[in-house]
């Protein structure tokens, strides 16, 4: 009779950890983040790799004289057209997309020179020691080239 009573409590631990592990596990349809929208070019920059491909390879194939000039040049020619096309969507996608902010170009400051305060050796960047005699650079900027 006594291992009736021990069945709930070997029982128990399992059903509390079966329960914490469904409420952890359990993803709700809102916790999903929204996929990113479709890139419109994706699949023409995909096409644009493949066309680049092909056309290593048969140059690759043209030199090792598998292809004859005629069916070369046709099979080149095929794909530059095909390439031209992708690559004019691809522009025409691009163009029909807001334009990116330039940044604007920052004016280059002035470089700054440090000199050792012993030797007077001049330095393009801030150095503890300098590097021509040893001494501390213990003075802080000295001019402005």
């Amino acid at each position: 009779m006594q291992a009736v009573p021990e069945l709930p409590l070997m029982i128990a631990p399992f059903v509390v950890i079966a329960g914490v592990m469904m409420l952890i596990l359990r993803v709700r349809p809102s916790d999903v983040p929204a996929p990113p929208p479709p890139d419109p070019a994706a699949h023409l920059e995909e096409r644009k790799q493949v066309i680049y491909e092909n056309l290593r390879d048969l140059n690759f194939e043209f030199r090792l004289g598998k292809l004859s000039d005629a069916d070369y040049e046709k099979t080149k020619t095929g794909l530059q057209n095909e390439l031209a096309q992708v690559l004019a969507e691809i522009d025409r996608l691009a163009g029909a997309a807001p334009p990116k902010p330039e940044p604007e170009a920052a004016k280059p400051a002035a470089p700054q020179t440090w000199a050792c305060p012993k030797c007077g050796a001049q330095f393009d960047k801030a150095m503890k020691f300098c590097g021509e005699c040893g001494a501390p650079m213990t003075a802080g900027k000295e001019e402005t080239r």
